[in-house]
């Protein structure tokens, strides 16, 4: 299955988080689940060289901003998650998403794309700048030779084709949508019925949507 998002969306964070313990329950039981991380970008025309979060979202949103980052911090922390919008920094994403395509096929994408939404929201690094994304990826143990730039400009392209226009979208067999930060078991309860199912097209929502980030630029932090 495949799982779109961004690394600076705060929902996608706490959405492969539920899911990945969901994806935990249902191997500890014998199951089989294999997981791809997908890369969508909320904004891709923002600067590499970043700048400070909260006010680039008192400029979109008005007074209507702090309340949207307590809304996230609370339910983030409900989860396990520390979420430091204060010192958080808003940048393009295109290079960490490449830095995720090659981290998956070396068999570590989850893990970079875990690191990545972790420098962002909790430690406030700069997730477009090189030096920060050789760091993270030697901590991760990813080797980065610069690659991989053409192949991810195609999965941008694909995510668009397919019409996905929110994240966190999680896709299985390529037909089975998920979308949003669903509770756990709303997460448990579609990976076990997809293991159920087989031969239905096109894309079939599993769940109705919940808390992710648009296109219209709400949440795109």
């Amino acid at each position: 299955m495949e799982i779109f998002s961004d690394v600076v969306c705060p929902w996608c964070y706490i959405g492969h988080t539920r899911f990945a313990k969901a994806a935990e329950r249902f191997r500890a039981k014998g199951g089989t689940i294999d997981v791809t991380m997908r890369p969508y970008q909320l904004n891709p025309d923002a600067p590499a060289e970043g700048e400070p979060l909260i006010p680039s979202l008192e400029r979109k949103f008005g007074p209507n901003a702090g309340q949207m980052v307590r809304r996230v911090v609370d339910t983030a922390a409900g989860d396990g998650l520390t979420l430091d919008f204060d010192h958080a920094v808003s940048a393009n994403t295109f290079e960490a998403h490449r830095l995720i395509e090659v981290a998956e096929r070396q068999g570590r994408g989850k893990e970079m794309a875990e690191r990545l939404f972790r420098a962002h929201f909790t430690d406030g690094l700069n997730v477009g700048d090189q030096d920060v994304l050789a760091k993270l990826a030697a901590e991760v143990g990813v080797e980065d030779g610069g690659e991989g730039a053409d192949q991810l400009r195609e999965q941008l392209d694909r995510a668009r084709a397919l019409g996905i226009s929110g994240v966190p979208l999680f896709l299985f067999e390529g037909k089975y949508a998920v979308s949003g930060a669903q509770p756990e078991e709303a997460f448990a309860a579609a990976i076990d019925e997809v293991a159920e199912r087989t031969g239905q097209t096109p894309i079939t929502q599993l769940a109705a949507p919940a808390d992710g980030c648009d296109d219209d630029g709400y949440c795109a932090v």
